[in-house]
């Protein structure tokens, strides 16, 4: 009896025993707190499960995977992230659009009809250019991680935690590469124009290729499952969590159902911009998120540079306490674990999500997508992440605010208790005046954002398990709007336990299948640098 109520299937009773129980426990307990007793227990066993340790470590299993893949990849690939780093701008710009969007029959480089190195649909077939493919998976990634999430990884693991975020985030830029570019390369095209890709496909493709045909199938199985409930967790219910959370703070809401009504609210929104697809996710991203990551981004850098003489001392708190952290912050491992765990959350690199939306880009040369989606890492931990961080070292110092090391990321800001995203908005209500607003707009906004590309990562390997239909669209785009009132509802610990858990368990099918294919993009890449040549000379 005691070991089934340690089942997955316990949990989902228990949930909705508790979600749907009798009027009189209404009146006991408010709805939000309701929808969070039943989320927990799911959540933690979910986080146990997926953050196992390695034997004989104590460094979960699945960092060796992240970590040790992408530091082969960056050394295979000559430190692509670096060497070809000007490349990826240009190809964003449109500088080389004169090989990359030419139609295949009138170009010198096609053979029978074909671009050299490339499928047929590649070098006819995409919905999105190059900037839209990245603003869209950008929008996937730039998100309430860079602001709660950070704030977390400071709050549980001091100023060293932020040399591991960056130190993941350079090393991701190459994993990036490597995921993308295979996106592209083994995509499927739709009758009607439109474009299926991601780690399903090269997986299943290109291990047939291999000789390694069921393995493709299971991989492309367990990774299209995995995703659907990624986009449930890190791509929803964390971003709808603290959007409510500081929705809350800032208009100082009461009631037991208030981040509950807050989660109908935008999953009214929410709802309304995923109809269209794609095209009109790429449409609004291509706008939004350029502005509103601008937007934060100056806010950062001024709260910086009318700090700057305390710049130098936050950097050297980033650096002596990555290897040499305070008592209490569980150690370099502790540490070390906590900067790679929310880098790893906040770019997806090694998770293969992004390649999904990357898969839809208007090219004839896969490597040339590969390049710009290593930009991604970049932006996001290493830009964003980093001037985040900066920004919450300068305001805490050497705890002269709170204490660094708070158990579950929650700590005391002036009596009261703070968590994620509010600790990051009381940095900026110290040096930026009227801040309150500026950053619930910024959370709200890089919240939906986030949930409509994140949508489409779900929606894509939804339909890879369960068809590509109308009903099977509408079933998905419902199951996920009700998990926008979910994590609304839920508290952060559990609805963050479970998005990590989500996110990171992406790692293992698709990893594997990298680490299997990489060859391929040897090619790739060779193939578009060779085309570059050619439009220099």
């Amino acid at each position: 009896m005691i070991k089934s109520l340690q089942t997955p299937k316990y949990f989902l009773y228990s949930f909705l025993l508790l979600i749907f129980s009798t009027p009189l426990a209404a009146q006991d307990r408010g709805l939000d707190e309701r929808i969070n007793e039943a989320f927990t227990p799911i959540a933690n066993w979910w986080e146990g499960l997926i953050l196992h340790n390695f034997p004989g470590t104590e460094i979960p299993t699945i960092i060796f995977l992240l970590v040790g893949g992408a530091l082969f990849f960056t050394v295979y690939f000559g430190f692509v992230n670096i060497r070809h780093f000007s490349t990826a701008i240009q190809t964003v710009r449109g500088k080389f659009d004169s090989i990359d969007h030419h139609s295949a029959e009138k170009s010198e480089l096609a053979l029978d009809g074909d671009i050299k190195g490339t499928i047929s649909d590649e070098s006819k077939e995409g919905e999105v250019s190059h900037f839209q493919a990245l603003a869209t998976a950008v929008s996937g990634t730039v998100g309430n991680g860079n602001i709660a999430g950070v704030a977390l990884a400071i709050a549980v693991g001091g100023p060293g935690a932020t040399f591991w975020m960056i130190l993941c985030g350079l090393l991701g830029m190459s994993t990036k590469f490597v995921e993308c570019t295979l996106g592209v390369k083994y995509r499927d095209v739709g009758e009607d124009g439109t474009v299926y890709g991601g780690p399903m496909y090269y997986l299943t493709k290109g291990l047939q290729e291999k000789g390694f045909v069921t393995l493709g199938k299971v991989l492309a199985g367990i990774f299209a499952f995995l995703c659907i409930g990624a986009s449930f967790g890190g791509g929803n219910a964390a971003q709808s969590n603290q959007a409510a959370m500081q929705l809350v703070d800032s208009f100082g809401m009461t009631g037991g159902s208030a981040r509950t009504i807050i989660g109908v609210i935008m999953m009214v929104v929410v709802g309304v911009i995923i109809i269209g697809g794609i095209k009109r996710i790429a449409s609004v991203t291509e706008k939004v998120v350029p502005l509103m990551a601008m937007m934060y981004i100056l806010a950062c850098l001024y709260i910086i540079f009318t700090n700057f003489s305390f710049v130098d001392d936050a950097f050297g708190m980033i650096f002596s306490q990555a290897f040499s952290p305070q008592a209490g912050l569980g150690g370099l491992l502790g540490v070390l674990i906590t900067g790679f765990r929310r880098a790893a959350f906040s770019n997806e690199a090694g998770a293969g999500s992004a390649s999904i939306a990357h898969s839809a880009v208007k090219t004839n040369y896969a490597a040339s997508e590969g390049l710009v989606a290593l930009l991604e890492p970049f932006i996001d931990t290493v830009v964003i992440c980093t001037m985040t961080a900066l920004v919450i070292i300068i305001f805490n110092g050497d705890n002269t605010v709170f204490d660094y090391g708070g158990v579950g990321g929650v700590v005391m800001i002036d009596d009261v208790e703070a968590e994620g995203a509010g600790i990051t908005a009381a940095a900026f209500a110290k040096y930026i005046a009227f801040s309150g607003p500026f950053l619930t707009i910024a959370v709200v906004l890089f919240a939906i954002s986030t949930m409509i590309s994140w949508s489409y990562y779900g929606l894509q390997s939804w339909m890879y398990i369960f068809g590509k239909s109308k009903v099977s669209e509408l079933t998905y785009k419902s199951l996920f709007l009700i998990f926008i009132v979910i994590g609304a509802a839920g508290d952060m610990s559990s609805v963050w336990a479970f998005s990590d858990a989500m996110i990171l368990a992406l790692v293992f099918p698709n990893m594997v299948g990298l680490l299997l294919l990489f060859p391929r993009v040897r090619e790739e890449l060779n193939s578009y640098l060779n085309a570059i040549a050619t439009i220099k000379k």
